[in-house]
C-alpha cells in the first residue's frame, strides 16, 4: 500500500471519480441539516387504481439519513415533499421550528429548486436579489428565497459550511436551459456566501436517463436503491471537497461552539 495515496488528495482527481468507502471525510461534521423537497425526504410514490397517486415521506430512506448512519453524525431532515424555497422561508421553517438555534448544524446541504423552477416556473433571479443585512428585503425570486435560507442559517451558525446541490443531468431536453440556469446561480451563490461549495451533479453525476430510471426510480420518485445511490453520490462529493480543501475544514470541530479559534 502506498500510504501517500491515502493521505493526500490526488491533484488531477475529479469529483465522483470514486465512491468514498467506509467513513468518509463527511464524518468530520457531527451535525448536518438537509434542506429540500421530496427527493430529500425519502419520498415514495404509490399508485392505486381507485385512489390514484400517493406521496409518502419516509425520512429513514432519505439520502441524508443514509449518510448519517454511515458516518455517525446527527442528521436534521428539514424537508418535505413539494417544498419550495419560498414556502420554506415564508412559513414552513417557522412552523416546524427549523430556525431554532438548538437545532443548528455544522453543515447545511441544500437541494431545492425542482418545484420552484421546473414545476412552478418561478423566476430564477440573480445574486442582486439578496440583501444579507435583512433577508426580509430579498426579492421574490428563487435566488432571493434561497439566499434568505442561507442568510438565516448563517446567522444561527456563522461558521457552518454550506453545500448547494445542482440538478442532475437528464434526458429531458426541455429542462436543460432551466437546469443550467439553476446550476449557474448556485456557483454564484457559492462565490457570494463564505464557506459555501457546489455539489455539481449535472457535471459529474450520472445521467438520469431511461436505463437509470429502470434501476433507481419508483414511478416519478426514487426507489430505496435510488436514495441509497444518491447518498453515496452526495457523501463522496463532500468527501472530495474536504480532501481537496483541507485548510477550509481544519477548524470544523469548533463550528457551533463559543470557542474563539482564530
Amino acid at each position: 500500500m502506498d500510504i501517500k495515496v491515502s493521505l493526500f488528495a490526488e491533484e488531477n482527481e475529479l469529483p465522483l471519480q470514486r465512491f468514498a468507502d467506509d467513513y468518509s471525510s463527511t464524518s468530520i461534521f457531527r451535525s448536518v441539516a438537509f434542506i429540500g423537497d421530496s427527493l430529500s425526504s425519502g419520498e415514495f410514490e404509490t399508485y392505486d387504481e381507485v385512489e390514484g397517486t400517493g406521496y409518502h415521506d419516509f425520512f429513514d430512506y432519505s439520502w441524508g439519513r443514509f449518510m448519517a448512519r454511515k458516518n455517525g453524525f446527527t442528521a436534521y431532515s428539514f424537508s418535505q415533499g413539494g417544498m419550495t424555497a419560498e414556502a420554506y422561508v415564508n412559513s414552513f421553517a417557522e412552523e416546524m421550528g427549523y430556525w431554532d438555534p438548538q437545532k443548528k448544524a455544522q453543515a447545511y446541504v441544500i437541494a431545492l429548486g425542482v418545484n420552484d423552477i421546473l414545476n412552478e416556473h418561478q423566476p430564477i433571479g440573480t445574486i442582486d436579489d439578496i440583501c444579507t443585512e435583512d433577508p426580509a428585503k430579498n426579492a421574490p425570486t428563487f435566488a432571493g428565497y434561497y439566499g434568505a435560507i442561507v442568510s438565516r442559517y448563517k446567522a444561527i451558525c456563522p461558521d457552518a459550511k454550506f453545500f448547494f446541490v445542482t440538478f442532475p443531468k437528464t434526458d429531458a431536453e426541455e429542462q436543460t436551459a432551466d437546469t443550467l440556469a439553476h446550476r449557474d446561480l448556485l456557483y454564484k451563490m457559492a462565490d457570494f456566501f463564505e464557506n459555501s461549495y457546489v455539489i455539481d451533479l449535472y457535471q459529474y453525476g450520472p445521467v438520469y436517463d431511461e436505463r437509470f430510471r429502470e434501476h433507481y426510480y419508483l414511478y416519478n420518485h426514487l426507489s430505496p436503491a435510488g436514495y441509497l445511490l444518491t447518498a453515496r453520490l452526495i457523501d463522496s462529493y463532500i468527501d472530495y471537497i474536504i480532501r481537496h480543501n483541507p485548510q477550509d475544514f481544519k477548524y470544523t470541530g469548533f463550528i457551533g461552539t463559543e470557542i474563539r479559534y482564530q
